[in-house]
């Protein structure tokens, strides 16, 4: 006989789970709502209850009001401004379900939380005052949520209490709701009318309140949507390397988190992106071995065959792997308050995977609103666009329609490790499959060995007026003399041809310094000794010219000049014009310099003459 609180501990086990996301726009009630949810559902206790009872104000009847948002809102910050700033998980369950609960913020400098909350979530419950009608948060959230994958919605039409249970402006604003997510293409919307605070038509019964209203209660429709738990299982199986387990000398296992299909033991695998076959000997969870493994569930596989797999790599099934590519259309969510800049590196995370990649290009921005592509060569902060991704290796990904596991990403600053972006792969370019690398008869050593020289890049970086081209100048005078083959590349000149087209706007000093950057590194496998004279204003694309070479070839030269200093320099006049504002983004004036973080040599002009400096920088060449 099953001991009645066996049984108890076993249906809650049984119970299905939930995940959902609340957001809306700020003092839409969120928390309130929340808060009332789990006081219903009987998951707050009653000295905590009656403890936040105790610090609300008086009714006109006497009685205290209780401010249920005080029930979620956590941190001290929230509750002094009564708003949500971060994320906050609740978890409560009712006779029927388990739910994990997401309390999104509404500003929109926080837009990159409410993704994180929205990315794991099964349903959206889109909040309006009933006061404020559709607003464009409204609109923000319910795009956002459609594009990390929310097929099930509620429109939730809070604040009914204030506008008299009004079913008139209910009806208006479901109607224009309605019409927004069908262009998105949000197909299923439940629109309920509710009082956060009264708990009209929250739990139970339906609200007295408003007899017009036929439909369910938010509760009732939350334990009755149907969400398939299951349908990661039924795809093919997936599963990305956490850590190479070596727990002896003997055992050699792979671990992660299945995030698809069924593993069985034997069961023919491919680790990718090398494509190495094996099959299944163990399937290992913590002290015992399993016959077979599910999707959601953390295992340790080990493998017939001694395959190269490490962190990062996936291990799926053999007949229907993922597929590997490094060119892609992705849509990317910016988060930073420093633009996109394409031809930039950054680190793209993917599950366990990590590589560099660069926006090659954007083909239009969201407009939300509208939803109209607009024209973009940036994303500023909480910018949605499409863009042409590629990576310095080949990814394991699947399309994030298919599978949000392997087809979500983020972005981070190489600079300042912060995640600046998320995003969505929509699918792989073939084009970089069809071209590749075509041999050449005599190598770029062979090359410098006819020059009796061994290449190098000269990279001098600074102010406008700093010196640069100057001591650039003098420099390959001086190495001309030593019979050495050089070529100088400046940055006045590439403007007029190879880099007409471009402006100086970020975006566009991005591209510059990556066209020099590949034409460098074609002049070294040349055997040529380049020298350098660029603004180059950001330590990232600096950076990205160093990788582009050898170990050893890149020298960036500081040409360490004060702005005061390299203004009373003004021959061309440009810092006059900048200052009256008739030249726009000059650097040093209205757009950035980045002083470089540990160059090879700095020149201060300031002490040093041309002269001079030219020699510092030859006795670096050639010591």
């Amino acid at each position: 006989m099953v001991d009645p609180l066996d049984r108890q501990i076993l249906r809650h086990q049984r119970k299905g789970l939930l995940r959902f996301i609340v957001c809306g726009s700020v003092d839409d009630g969120k928390s309130t709502l929340i808060g009332r949810l789990l006081c219903d559902a009987k998951m707050i206790l009653e000295d905590e209850l009656a403890a936040v009872a105790e610090g609300c104000a008086r009714n006109t009847s006497g009685e205290r009001e209780i401010d249920f948002s005080k029930l979620v809102d956590g941190l001290a910050a929230e509750r002094e401004q009564g708003i949500t700033i971060d994320v906050a998980y609740r978890f409560f369950t009712t006779g029927e379900r388990k739910y994990i609960v997401v309390d999104a913020p509404g500003h929109e400098q926080y837009t990159r939380n409410m993704i994180t909350g929205a990315s794991k979530a099964e349903l959206a419950v889109i909040l309006i005052d009933a006061r404020k009608g559709v607003l464009r948060q409204t609109r923000r959230h319910a795009y956002l949520c459609r594009l990390v994958g929310i097929r099930h919605f509620v429109l939730a039409v809070n604040k009914m209490d204030l506008i008299g249970y009004d079913e008139a402006r209910f009806r208006l604003i479901v109607e224009e709701f309605g019409a927004f997510a069908e262009r998105v293409g949000i197909v299923d919307v439940r629109a309920i009318p509710v009082s956060g605070l009264r708990g009209d038509n929250l739990f139970g019964a339906r609200s007295a309140n408003m007899g017009w209203y036929d439909g369910p209660s938010l509760m009732d429709h939350l334990e009755s949507v149907e969400v398939d738990a299951t349908s990661d299982q039924a795809k093919p199986f997936r599963m990305s390397v956490q850590w190479v387990n070596r727990a002896n000398a003997d055992f050699r296992g792979f671990a992660g988190l299945i995030s698809s299909g069924v593993v069985r033991r034997g069961d023919s695998v491919r680790v990718l992106p090398s494509g190495k076959m094996s099959k299944v000997e163990r399937i290992v969870l913590a002290t015992s071995d399993l016959d077979c493994a599910v999707a959601g569930q953390s295992v340790t596989l080990t493998l017939t065959d001694e395959v190269d797999c490490g962190r990062g790599d996936v291990i799926a099934i053999a007949d229907d792997p993922p597929e590997v590519a490094d060119q892609f259309e992705a849509t990317i969510v910016w988060m930073s308050e420093s633009a996109l800049l394409p031809g930039r590196a950054y680190w793209l995370k993917l599950g366990a995977q990590a590589v560099t990649a660069k926006a090659q290009g954007l083909k239009y921005q969201v407009n939300v609103d509208t939803l109209e592509h607009v024209a973009a060569k940036t994303l500023q902060l909480n910018a949605i666009g499409l863009a042409t991704l590629s990576t310095d290796r080949p990814l394991v990904f699947e399309p994030y329609a298919k599978d949000r596991s392997l087809g979500g990403f983020i972005v981070i600053d190489k600079q300042s490790n912060a995640t600046v972006g998320a995003g969505m792969l929509n699918f792989a370019l073939r084009r970089s499959q069809n071209i590749h690398w075509q041999a050449t008869a005599l190598q770029r050593d062979d090359r410098a060995q006819l020059m009796n020289q061994k290449p190098a890049v000269l990279w001098f970086t600074g102010l406008s007026g700093a010196g640069k081209s100057t001591i650039a100048n003098l420099v390959e005078l001086k190495l001309r003399r030593m019979n050495r083959h050089t070529f100088l590349l400046d940055g006045d000149n590439v403007r007029h041809g190879l880099n007409k087209d471009l402006g100086f706007t970020d975006a566009d000093r991005v591209e510059n310094i990556r066209r020099v950057g590949e034409v460098a590194r074609l002049m070294t496998d040349a055997g040529l000794i380049v020298i350098a004279a660029f603004i180059s204003p950001f330590q990232a694309e600096r950076d990205m010219v160093r990788r582009l070479m050898a170990p050893g070839e890149f020298h960036e030269i500081f040409v360490d000049t004060p702005l005061a200093a390299a203004e009373t320099r003004d021959v061309k006049g440009l810092y006059k014009k900048a200052r009256a504002g008739q030249l726009k983004n000059f650097t040093g004036v209205d757009s950035p310099y980045e002083a470089p973080n540990d160059p090879e040599l700095r020149i201060d002009t300031t002490k040093l003459s041309p002269e001079e400096a030219a020699d510092l920088v030859i006795q670096l060449l050639i010591p």
